[in-house]
């Protein structure tokens, strides 16, 4: 068994085995056909710091609090400001390219000959291309921007002119950001990173892993890493998109080739990945359905100045700066109204999202089972 799939495997960071991906041993059977059956439970992202309430009113005001669901972050800076200095660089570079007596305009012009998105890989590429919820661009955190670039003169001119600094013991670019926390309103300082993926291809060979900017290049990297911040990000990835429909459609159709890839290495760690991945989907599907019946219980108890007064509609406002400018701008009245339609909004939307990670995880499985058909093996979810 343990030759198959890593029952130990690597959630945080590199060697740490943190996470165990060991089946349900009571459960495991034989059928009449000789195939064994390993059977895993579902599972949460594990969270120090919230636990999921079992009462569905205070799963509502966790969800109203902007608590209901973690996400696991390879950094400490809110994606929202770490986008904003990713698009002024790009934008540097879009204005080159428009200049035709910049010295950069014919660099800038090839860099930018797929778009200004394609520059970006990770974490910034899925902000950016809006391939995921407007709940996990709002709390997912890090700490670098992954660029793309050949033409890196262009790339390190954009930078130097956009405030970055280069560090010249890592050869990275470094800017100091800040920004307010929407909890305390103390103001955060921290140093962001801008590396050139490009430099790590050619000084360190790592072509198997960084491949290009496109979602199916930045899941196969995902899928061979597989920390919990990888699969956290692919799940939420996958619960807004289908196949069927939708601004993404055609690239996660495209996307499908990582999972056969991955799954054709017949890695043990990489299907030790894959099966977190779709207990994970799962466990995080039934969340979702929780908090859609909680929705459907009490979302008109945010209309309720009992409930949420002025001072408690202010302090769950400032968990996005939309909804901090639309109340200062409208008022507590009009507030509660907007917030009331995005609860509905959710509400509909839950669903759906439920019903695309339960067909992303069989699918996956599906297709992970394929693989170890030769060796009379299935992987199931209960």
């Amino acid at each position: 068994m343990t030759s198959i799939w890593d029952t130990k495997a690597d959630a945080v960071q590199k060697g740490d085995k943190l996470r165990d991906v060991s089946p349900l041993t009571k459960k495991t059977n034989v059928d009449e056909n000789g195939f064994t059956h390993y059977i895993f439970s579902k599972l949460l992202f594990s969270n120090s710091w919230y636990t999921i309430p079992d009462d569905d009113l205070e799963l509502f005001k966790k969800f109203v609090d902007g608590g209901s669901r973690s996400y696991p972050s390879d950094g400490k800076i809110p994606c929202d400001i770490v986008a904003a200095e990713a698009r002024d660089v790009l934008n540097h570079i879009v204005a080159c390219s428009n200049d035709s007596s910049n010295p950069y305009c014919d660099n800038a012009k090839k860099a930018l000959k797929e778009g200004k998105k394609a520059m970006v890989r990770g974490t910034l590429k899925l902000y950016l291309g809006k391939y995921t919820s407007r709940d996990w661009r709002r709390k997912r955190f890090t700490d670098d921007i992954d660029f793309w670039c050949f033409q890196i003169s262009v790339l390190d001119h954009a930078l130097k002119e956009c405030g970055w600094i280069k560090n010249k013991e890592t050869g990275e670019f470094e800017k100091r950001v800040s920004w307010v926390n929407p909890d305390t309103g103390e103001t955060r300082y921290e140093a962001l990173c801008a590396a050139n993926n490009l430099n790590q291809l050619l000084d360190f060979g790592a072509g198997s892993y960084l491949e290009g900017t496109r979602l199916k290049e930045i899941f196969n990297k995902k899928l061979k890493r597989g920390h919990d911040v990888d699969l956290s990000d692919i799940i939420n990835v996958a619960l807004f998109n289908n196949g069927l429909n939708g601004r993404n459609k055609d690239e996660w159709n495209d996307v499908w080739e990582s999972f056969e890839a991955a799954t054709n290495t017949r890695n043990s760690r990489i299907t030790s990945n894959l099966i977190s991945l779709c207990r994970y989907s799962l466990g995080i599907a039934d969340h979702l359905e929780r908090i859609n019946n909680a929705l459907d219980k009490y979302h008109n108890k945010i209309l309720d100045k009992n409930e949420y007064p002025d001072e408690e509609l202010e302090k769950i406002c400032r968990t996005s700066i939309h909804w901090m400018q639309y109340l200062e701008k409208n008022g507590p009245d009009a507030t509660r109204n907007m917030l009331h339609e995005f609860f509905l909004e959710q509400k509909d939307e839950k669903p759906l999202h439920v019903r695309n990670l339960r067909l992303f995880a069989g699918n996956v499985l599906k297709l992970l089972n394929s693989k170890y058909e030769y060796l009379k093996i299935v992987f199931e979810v209960e």
